[in-house]
């Protein structure tokens, strides 16, 4: 003869909620039902419907229902935990509001090195008037590095060479700052000086310091050398714009690098810059940051400023 198996309905869960929990420490604190509705500013009915709830979801009565609501054992055991549960609310509540106050501890920038090094000293010299209690911490990274330490959430905002692989995610927000043509930076007396705009024929055959794997630079040479049917010739890797320059100085190698890093040039008379002959490559430099960062003061006037420092006025 089997047994027959009764399966029982399994009971609806509902998940806690915040109210809940506080309803029961107000009764739990005035001993009543009717205070604690009072000090919780709903109906003595909405204050039953909840502890009723919390207790089908726990499973035990938590009150005594005499004149004088009194914890079971079951609300003993919960009383504690309900207490952490509303006081860690409570904690990260107020945090929660001092960083939309504006009072954030700290922000934190990943750029490219030629922004670091010509376009963001004023703009930092500009935030730190503004927030002197926000610490600035601004690391130089390569572009595809950047914009990965974002999306990480290591930092909070990035300006680099645009990558648009890396940044199609739809909580980010990018913006575009300006565009800039890619030149060559030689010796004074290299041979190539003679040229006002270089071949790409002889860019090709001319070895070169390049920015190592992972700079967005690097990525923007070799897809332009792959359009073109020709090999990037490169003999040396470095990843600083003072490298590159100590390097070029002495007289074989040259570089191709954005406008923007090498603005100054012209104050060296050991170093040449020439434009590229068409077609002309050139890269797009952006600030990327995330949807829920610009709700935070300190970081959406830090995007602001530089906007004001780094785009073009618009001639319209």
């Amino acid at each position: 003869m089997g047994l027959t198996r009764t399966f029982l309905p399994q009971r609806p869960r509902f998940p806690m909620r915040l109210e809940q929990v506080q309803a029961f420490l107000a009764i739990s604190q005035t001993g009543s039902f009717q205070k604690a509705a009072r000090q919780c500013h709903v109906t003595q009915s909405t204050i039953s419907r909840q502890i009723q709830s919390l207790e089908e979801e726990l499973g035990l009565p938590l009150f005594h229902r005499t004149h004088q609501a009194k914890l079971t054992l079951a609300g003993d055991i919960f009383l504690p935990h309900a207490r952490r549960i509303c006081q860690e609310w409570q904690t990260a509540s107020q945090e929660i509001r001092t960083l939309l106050s504006g009072q954030q501890p700290e922000l934190c920038i990943a750029a490219i090195h030629s922004i670091c090094a010509f376009h963001l000293p004023p703009v930092l010299q500009k935030f730190c008037q503004e927030f002197p209690e926000v610490q600035l911490r601004v690391t130089s990274l390569g572009s595809d590095r950047a914009l990965k330490v974002l999306k990480d959430g290591l930092v909070d905002l990035a300006i680099v060479m645009n990558n648009r692989l890396l940044t199609t995610s739809p909580e980010m927000v990018v913006d575009v700052l300006y565009e800039e043509p890619i030149q060559v930076l030689m010796s004074a007396n290299h041979p190539l000086a003679h040229h006002q705009q270089v071949p790409w024929e002889e860019i090709m055959q001319a070895p070169q310091v390049v920015f190592k794997d992972g700079y967005g630079m690097q990525r923007l040479l070799q897809e332009q050398f792959q359009r073109q049917g020709l090999k990037l010739n490169a003999a040396l890797e470095l990843n600083t714009l003072d490298a590159f320059r100590g390097v070029v100085r002495q007289g074989e190698l040259i570089a191709l690098l954005p406008q923007g890093a090498i603005a100054d040039v012209h104050l060296d008379s050991t170093l040449a810059v020439r434009s590229t002959a068409p077609p002309t490559l050139t890269r797009e430099v952006i600030l990327v940051t995330t949807l829920d960062r610009l709700k935070i003061p300190p970081i959406k006037r830090f995007r602001d400023l530089v906007h004001q420092a780094l785009t073009p006025p618009n001639p319209h």
